[in-house]
């Protein structure tokens, strides 16, 4: 542990932690949780790979035609009269010609049929002209009109990978279009690494699962717990939903020492201060050790990291905003590292500001919630605009996240900002 790291992060030395270093503390605390498993194809989607996968041969595996057309060798025609040709047979996917085509014949060829040895080039049916009795054998022809290039609507073996090329390394997240590819070289199943199993608790005497019954005076729905699940399983993970933990020291602390034998992590909402009803914070300090708390951030100050045996565990604040903002930059890099894949950098875009904020205060990150507008000159960010962590409105109208540094002061329109979009969480747009 960093010497700048006190042991007990609870003691009341212990100031606020700077983004950078929390982020820098996740990544040296963090490695992959171990286990791999077979898993089909089909069941692949949004899983972590563990093993490097070469294309064994070329892709196409054959030069094929990219149309429906007639295919010639681009040695017997004219590219400035065109050339009439004897037919002289037909390939379609599947169904390769068997006999090689002779000097100054074409063949009917389909899109996907493997073009036959000796021809190069393939004429689309529209382009061209027919002659004599195409429907039986007495000597049709067709004619190909002039400007086509050699090569012209052929695709080539080994054009999309070569055989040999390495398609995914170890780690990789396999979305949608990864799965093509692996179909593409007959994958039929992957080595993954095993799901994490990740716990997500509510906490409160207060908090109702939304369905269960009307509210009572000072009751709020748990509106964490629902969407922690869904932001869990985009990163590949197993949400376990554990049910909302009460008020008290002693069966928080239980609950939680039975959770961290049986789970890898444990993500935890509320009760993560040091008031007198705020015992998650408590029972992390009594069951094993707590690398950070409280956070320089907005929103999202009050943030645990800590383990427990070899479970890990986030204890994120109450408010809906903040947990959605400190799972996207702490929580969702976390357990992707945790899964096996490398630590995810978001990307950052350099958007001018359509707002205007003066008199920022100084010392810690922010992420404000921001929708893309067309500009003048493109698109622009628009910050919401209220900043309350229990406005759920601010996320669903937001298309990403603006970050600003603890040394910015203003934000004039105009000005270049750096914005995070949601789809580099893996999360749909409106």
């Amino acid at each position: 542990m960093s010497d700048t790291v006190p042991n007990d992060c609870f003691a009341p030395s212990a100031g606020l932690m700077q983004h950078g270093e929390a982020v820098g503390l996740l990544k040296s605390r963090i490695i992959p949780v171990g286990g791999v498993e077979a898993v089909a194809l089909s069941a692949a989607g949004g899983r972590i790979l563990a093993e490097e996968i070469c294309a064994p041969y070329d892709v196409p595996r054959h030069t094929n035609a990219a149309v429906d057309g007639y295919a010639f060798a681009a040695s017997d025609y004219s590219r400035t009269e065109g050339t009439s040709f004897a037919l002289a047979g037909r390939a379609a996917a599947g169904h390769p010609l068997q006999q090689m085509p002779g000097t100054g014949e074409a063949v009917r060829i389909l899109t996907g049929a493997v073009l036959p040895e000796g021809v190069d080039t393939v004429a689309m049916q529209e382009d061209v002209e027919i002659s004599g009795d195409a429907a039986n054998s007495s000597g049709p022809r067709v004619r190909i009109p002039g400007g086509l290039k050699p090569g012209a609507n052929v695709r080539k073996a080994g054009e999309d990978v070569r055989a040999g090329h390495e398609l995914f390394s170890n780690g990789h997240l396999l979305r949608p279009q990864d799965l093509a590819a692996l179909a593409s070289i007959g994958r039929g199943i992957v080595s993954c690494s095993r799901r994490l199993r990740v716990g997500i608790v509510s906490s409160g005497d207060e908090v109702i699962r939304a369905g269960q019954r009307e509210l009572g005076i000072g009751e709020v729905y748990d509106a964490n717990a629902p969407m922690l699940e869904a932001l869990v399983r985009l990163t590949g993970a197993e949400a376990i939903d554990l049910g909302i933990w009460p008020d008290r020291r002693d069966e928080v602390t239980s609950r939680l020492a039975e959770a961290a034998n049986s789970l890898d992590v444990i993500i935890t909402s509320g009760g993560a201060s040091l008031g007198e009803e705020d015992h998650m914070s408590a029972a992390l300090g009594m069951l094993g050790s707590c690398h950070f708390w409280r956070i320089a951030v907005k929103p999202g100050r009050p943030m645990m990291f800590g383990q427990i045996g070899s479970a890990t565990m986030i204890g994120l604040p109450g408010n809906p905003v903040a947990v959605f903002v400190c799972f996207l930059m702490y929580v969702y890099p976390l357990l992707r590292r945790s899964s096996g894949a490398a630590w995810p950098e978001p990307r950052r875009f350099m958007l001018p500001a359509a707002f205007e904020f003066a008199n920022r205060k100084l010392g810690r990150r922010e992420f404000w919630r921001a929708s893309l507008i067309e500009g003048p000159n493109g698109l622009m960010a628009e910050k919401f605009a209220r900043d309350g962590s229990g406005l759920i409105s601010g996320l669903r109208a937001a298309d990403g996240l603006i970050e600003v540094g603890e040394d910015v002061p203003a934000v004039a329109r105009g000005d270049a900002i750096a914005f995070i979009p949601f789809s580099e969480f893996g999360i749909l747009g409106r």
